[in-house]
């Protein structure tokens, strides 16, 4: 079973990769997801939780992992979330080399298109 983080509680790094410890199963682990970190709202103003700190904190649980992307810039960047600090973290710090699956949810290119330009991103990056 694996457990993606997808608002409310399950976008809390700490709280989900709590539960991960206390499951203690080598088949349940985490989908960190870069994208899905609201925690709902606090004050009545939505509220999120860091999401390099969350994908930090379900890395050592994690089964795959999600590379969600928004928009890039005419560079090919990806303009919401800094691509090399997430690699950075899941790949140098946590030393995975496992599945990474591609989510585009922007609006300026289709989805096709958002897919390939994600994968280029990535694959820029594994080349740094």
């Amino acid at each position: 079973m694996i457990v993606e983080n997808h608002g409310g509680l399950s976008s809390h790094g700490g709280w989900l990769a709590g539960v991960m410890k206390m499951a203690d199963h080598k088949r349940v682990g985490t989908l960190p997801d870069f994208g899905n970190f609201n925690i709902g709202k606090i004050d009545g103003q939505p509220a999120s939780y860091d999401r390099y700190k969350g994908v930090d904190e379900l890395m050592p649980f994690a089964k795959g992992a999600s590379a969600k992307t928004y928009g890039f810039d005419e560079t090919g960047n990806e303009t919401l979330i800094d691509y090399r600090k997430m690699m950075e973290i899941v790949v140098k710090k946590h030393k995975y080399s496992g599945w990474v699956g591609i989510e585009y949810e922007g609006g300026k290119l289709s989805e096709p298109d958002g897919i390939r330009a994600t994968k280029k991103l990535l694959e820029t990056i594994l080349d740094e």
